[in-house]
């Protein structure tokens, strides 16, 4: 376990119609957006809040493409040695998608998974540490949440691997526990056993909105679909979760109606 908890700290969406989520995106968070260019690397748009970035679109490689692989969020996890957590997420039970490599000018990354199969990406990127965003920053990402088959081994592998803590259980009935859980003393999402209609265990991010109904009307209005709520949660937050016009998993987070 490292000597200070890691969490996810760049966000990215891998689509099959880059432009149109640029402009979906763009239009319901309000980030904007910037190309990256770097060698070696598919057509790449970080998007920002203010001088902040906050993740990056980019198309699917031929490959991945091929694979059937649906248009999806994933979330980078800070790792200060790709090579070394790689390998004990390996022993730990989780699975290798891609070797640790280099990406020019950025870092060195891996694709990994956890025992249950949600997948995650590790780096160290190249460059000064930037200082953590806080929860509630409009634009960033509000709240991390997983839906795994147990929760409770879950919770003991991320624990484990980058020094998450277990935070408070929200009883939801029929639907089980809701295990939060903090890093570094401050809570930082949560996770369930999955229900019978989400079919693999997966990660979904939750991005920041001042205001839930407007941000739920420009999901709709630019092609995106709600698929639950706006909902008030534990602590007064609203939130809704819903699908781009690719059928990408994504959240919406925000303090008021």
């Amino acid at each position: 376990m490292p000597d200070r908890a890691k969490s996810f700290f760049w966000y990215e969406l891998m689509t099959n119609d880059l432009e149109a989520a640029e402009a979906f995106y763009t239009r319901v968070v309000g980030w904007t957006a910037e190309p990256f260019d770097a060698p070696g690397i598919l057509p790449y748009i970080v998007v920002k809040v203010g001088d902040r970035g906050v993740g990056g679109l980019m198309a699917f490689p031929e490959e991945i493409r091929e694979s059937g692989m649906p248009p999806a969020w994933m979330g980078y996890i800070e790792a200060d040695d790709v090579d070394a957590t790689t390998a004990s997420v390996k022993a730990a039970g989780g699975a290798v998608h891609r070797e640790p490599s280099d990406i020019p000018d950025v870092g060195r990354f891996s694709v990994v998974a956890d025992p249950q199969g949600a997948v995650f990406m590790l780096l160290h990127a190249d460059g000064p540490e930037l200082p953590p965003v806080p929860m509630d920053a409009p634009g960033h990402i509000g709240w991390r949440e997983l839906y795994t088959d147990d929760w409770e081994s879950a919770l003991e592998f991320y624990s484990g691997q980058f020094g998450w803590t277990r935070d408070a259980g929200i009883d939801m009935g029929e639907m089980g526990t809701y295990q939060l859980f903090a890093v570094n003393g401050e809570q930082n999402g949560g996770m369930m056993n999955r229900p019978p209609q989400v079919p693999v265990a997966f990660w979904q991010f939750y991005f920041n909105v001042p205001a839930i109904d407007a941000a739920t009307r420009r999901v709709t209005d630019n092609g995106g679909t709600v698929t639950f709520g706006p909902e008030q949660v534990p602590g007064g937050q609203w939130v809704v979760t819903c699908t781009d016009p690719q059928g990408a998993h994504f959240g919406l987070v925000a303090p008021a109606r």
